[in-house]
């Protein structure tokens, strides 16, 4: 019969967790979001990005309809048409039409608080098809973020 005890000592189970497993846990997901946060970030960032630039260039695609219907792009009340790509930016991107001529227009993809895209800033496209991103229309930048 003493053998029948030292079998009941082994038989004990325990149910849950430990304080101790559930910190290693804790302290693992904490550096799996520390380090993959900043990329996730970034890649909303650009994702948002690309969408202006399709975006910008639909708007351009409209230019060129009103230039083709009217023979300029200077039309009396002339304005960013209410697509759903301008709709669907509305909280990350301002679009703006300026310099618009009789041979010429620029719109502009300004990026709000929301966006915070630093590295790119605004983004521009004029008549001639010609590409802008940070205040600027260099090819290393453009290619970058366009």
């Amino acid at each position: 019969m003493a053998g029948d005890g030292k079998l009941k000592q082994f038989k004990t189970f325990s149910n849950g967790f430990s304080l101790i497993e559930v910190m290693i846990v804790v302290v693992i997901v904490g550096i799996l979001a520390a380090v993959v946060f900043p990329g996730y970030r970034q890649f909303v960032v650009q994702s948002n990005r690309t969408s202006a630039t399709a975006c910008l260039t639909e708007i351009s695609q409209f230019m060129e309809r009103t230039y083709t219907q009217n023979m300029t792009y200077a039309v009396d009340d002339i304005a960013i048409p209410a697509v759903g790509c301008v709709n669907d930016l509305s909280e990350r991107y301002s679009f703006e039409l300026s310099n618009v001529n009789r041979r010429t227009y620029t719109i502009s993809a300004v990026p709000t608080s929301l966006q915070n895209d630093s590295e790119c800033g605004a983004l521009t496209l004029n008549q001639a098809g010609q590409k802008g991103a940070a205040g600027g229309n260099q090819a290393s930048v453009v290619k970058k973020c366009w």
